[in-house]
């Protein structure tokens, strides 16, 4: 079968090689899965670069998140031969990946793969950083990367709950298109200064923040709170750490806390699990809920996946489909 596959980490460009490797083959309890559609997440990306919370053990193949058919069901019957399921992995850039049954997820009737792929990591991590934030109806969210995959899937899910919403943009074409999906504030953060407009917006700050980015637009974020707002951080885009201002926390009485979804995920119960998965599953499914996608391209051809990926203003996931 054929991988993507690093030897060492760094960056993309440089340490991917499209490989010929051995059919794996399923343990007890596992699955066979012929992957069909693989989304490209910044995840992803520093995982390959070394800079994740999972260390890569080498060689290993990139991916996270994929949706494909299962082609060998478990001896225990959970999972059988053609059940098209949707998953999480370490390494999903390739042909086939075997995985425990009790993962891999059906996919609902009529959920296309490619929406399938993408279904479980964005939208998820927006779900339980909402059911974590304390939001309600009529306070203010702010949302760094607003125009991102998960940026969309928040900002969506949170005008269903009645929340504000303020996001951050870096191009000025991203301000009507998240204002169209129902943003009540986009800000051009290369442009204006969003610790001195937002406040001024909205009646005295956000009341919480979600964080993508870090660095300097992080500690911005952070100076748009209102007293005893909170910001809750998930990502670092910017490959910066956040300079935090040490005076604003105390006497605003902020807070600052880490979102990962596999801790969010291994700490709820799994009724509460089961929950999300089937609001997170409706609402993918709604009519009118906006996913985007920017370009679809085979597994050999990943370096051009990974240079559309890269393309300042993009709006919509990079898929690798087979």
């Amino acid at each position: 079968m054929k991988e993507v596959i690093f030897e060492k980490t760094g960056l993309p460009s440089e340490v991917l090689e499209l490989k010929e490797s051995p059919m794996p083959q399923p343990k007890e309890g596992q699955v066979l899965i012929k992957v069909t559609a693989r989304n490209i997440n910044p995840s992803d990306i520093m995982f390959i670069r070394g800079m994740y919370g999972i260390t890569p053990v080498l060689p290993s193949s990139a991916g996270f998140e994929a949706a494909g058919v299962v082609e060998k069901g478990d001896a225990g019957g959970i999972l059988k031969e053609g059940t098209r399921v949707m998953f999480s992995a370490i390494g999903t850039w390739k042909e086939y990946v075997c995985v425990p049954a009790s993962l891999a997820i059906p996919i609902p009737e009529g959920m296309p793969d490619e929406v399938a792929c993408q279904a479980f990591v964005n939208p998820m991590t927006a779900y339980g950083m909402l059911e974590k934030s304390g939001l309600k109806e009529g306070d203010w969210l702010l949302i760094t990367a607003g125009a991102s995959a998960f940026g969309k899937f928040a900002l969506q899910m949170a005008k269903e709950r009645g929340i504000k919403v303020a996001a951050t943009v870096r191009h000025d074409d991203q301000i009507e298109y998240l204002e169209k999906m129902g943003a009540d504030l986009v800000i051009n953060s290369e442009k204006e200064k969003i610790q001195k407009v937002l406040p001024e917006k909205t009646d005295g700050g956000v009341h919480v923040v979600f964080d993508a980015v870090g660095g300097t637009l992080g500690a911005k974020a952070l100076a748009s709170l209102r007293p005893k707002g909170k910001m809750m951080v998930f990502g670092a885009l910017s490959l910066e750490n956040m300079p935090v201002n040490s005076g604003l926390m105390i006497f605003n009485n902020l807070q600052i806390e880490g979102f990962w979804l596999s801790t969010w995920m291994d700490e709820t119960d799994p009724k509460t699990r089961g929950q999300a998965f089937l609001k997170v599953f409706g609402f993918l499914m709604k009519d009118d809920s906006k996913i985007d996608i920017a370009g679809k391209f085979p597994l050999a051809a990943f370096k051009e996946a990974l240079n559309s990926y890269e393309m300042p203003g993009r709006n919509g996931k990079i898929l690798l489909v087979s």
